[in-house]
């Protein structure tokens, strides 16, 4: 974590220290969450639509705070340690990027509609074999999250893999011009975030936001099946750093790298490809499309020269974030593939592929939630999931939520209506999923994150 003097913590987020004796004053780490303060910390104060965290000021410098962050417009500081600054938010991402710049460690950017958070951690565990890495934890990849991930890292990384993750345009801007990237990743491009941005020609354009603030002669690497990015990319509006790097992986043979060979077993996919011809990998993830954010991991890594050793030894030690495709075996033997975390069009179809590609099982099960945000044609991208869902892929479907009887209303013209069930009451769709239940089924949980399907996953293990 940040270890500094007051005076430069000043001069790297552009404010000004109230009283000249704090100047030499060690501060080590900082926090926006006044419950989450340590001992000679520095507290930032941020200011939202519903929030002051000025109004904690007081109570985070009496409970260990080293200094605090002060916006001048919200009247007399209090006693302490304070640096005054014009807008809190800034000065913490002035400060992110100053701190960045001063350590010169490499930086990985990873953005896209999907794929972003398991990408990250494929690239972190392939590169933690060689380097000393720092990443993304959690949900920390927007506005605030991104400079508390950098501001929280040791001196001595080598490497910070960063998610950025945006709703709407200039947010990834914000967070490419604080890390400025040595190489940027953009996994794919989705439906995600249409109501904010229209559409995909839009949502492309924000993503390409990544290379904006990227040093000259980086590198970008991105699906090169999806050829809306290209033609972002050459857009002359689009902000380019001089001398911009390309590698493009994808399923397509025109692409720098692609699959030349996969095997799927009961744990994950074995497979070859064009850049790696000699190295036959086993991914512990299950889908196709894993392999594809593999790629874009393994292009990260071969720039960095890890070696083939290294790539196999990262991959068998690889930790995912939690709820993205989780196989989850019960004490009673039933499977749960716990993919809650989140929804959209695309990757809804990746995870019914994966349920279709599990075998030995007497039943495939779907559970089904809402995605969220997907504009004016949400209902339309809904019976699209349910026309895609058939005999072959899904034995029973549930669906819940408002726009996913819209899915349960196009599956029927495929599975027989005894089969699809449609809820609006979670309570309700878990108790009737446990009287369906039997041993050696498998039941794949899919929906977006407000849709809170985790708790339809907990109620199957303990029932379990």
């Amino acid at each position: 974590m940040i270890n500094k003097t007051l005076g430069e913590i000043a001069v790297m987020c552009g404010g000004n220290i109230v009283h000249a004796q704090d100047q030499e004053k060690l501060i080590h780490g900082v926090t926006t969450d006044s419950r989450h303060i340590a001992e000679g910390s520095l507290f930032i104060p941020l200011v939202g639509e519903r929030y002051d965290g000025h109004e904690f000021v007081a109570r985070g410098l009496a409970e260990g705070a080293g200094a605090t962050l002060w916006q001048r417009d919200r009247g007399i500081y209090p006693l302490g340690a304070v640096i005054e600054v014009d807008d809190t938010l800034v000065a913490l991402q002035l400060l992110a990027k100053s701190y960045l710049k001063e350590i010169g460690s490499k930086v990985v950017g990873i953005t896209g509609s999907n794929g972003k958070t398991t990408t990250k951690d494929m690239v972190a565990a392939l590169l933690e074999t060689t380097y000393k890495v720092h990443k993304t934890e959690g949900n920390f990849n927007n506005h605030i999250g991104l400079p508390l991930t950098i501001l929280g890292m040791s001196e001595d990384v080598d490497i910070v893999v960063l998610e950025m993750g945006m709703s709407g345009r200039d947010e990834i801007r914000i967070l490419s011009a604080i890390a400025q990237p040595d190489i940027a990743v953009i996994s794919n491009i989705g439906e995600s975030h249409l109501l904010q941005l229209g559409s995909r020609e839009g949502i492309a354009s924000a993503k390409l936001e990544i290379v904006s603030g990227m040093k000259p002669g980086g590198l970008l690497i991105y699906n090169g099946d999806e050829p809306l990015i290209p033609q972002v990319l050459a857009d002359s509006t689009t902000l380019k750093p001089v001398d911009l790097q390309t590698f493009t992986f994808g399923i397509d043979s025109n692409n720098d790298d692609y699959p030349t060979g996969m095997m799927f077993h009961g744990k994950g996919i074995i497979f070859t490809s064009y850049a790696h011809k000699e190295l036959s990998l086993d991914l512990p993830l299950l889908g196709r499309h894993n392999v594809l954010n593999a790629l874009a991991a393994l292009a990260v890594a071969r720039h960095f020269d890890v070696s083939e050793d290294n790539i196999k030894e990262g991959l068998s030690h690889l930790q995912l974030t939690g709820m993205r495709i989780e196989q989850i075996v019960t004490a009673g033997g039933l499977t749960v593939l716990n993919d809650a975390y989140n929804a959209s069009p695309m990757s809804v179809k990746a995870a019914i592929d994966v349920l279709q590609g599990m075998k030995g099982y007497r039943r495939k099960i779907a559970v089904l939630g809402d995605m969220l945000e997907l504009g004016a044609q949400e209902n339309e991208y809904h019976a699209e999931i349910g026309h895609y869902v058939t005999t072959d892929k899904v034995n029973l479907l549930y669906t819940f939520g408002p726009l996913s009887s819209y899915t349960a209303e196009a599956a029927s013209e495929n599975l027989p209506r005894s089969n699809v069930f449609t809820f609006t009451d979670k309570a309700e769709l878990i108790k009737h999923l446990n009287e369906q239940i039997q041993p050696k089924d498998i039941v794949l949980v899919k929906g977006s994150r407000g849709m809170k399907l985790e708790e339809v996953v907990n109620a199957l293990i303990e029932k379990y």
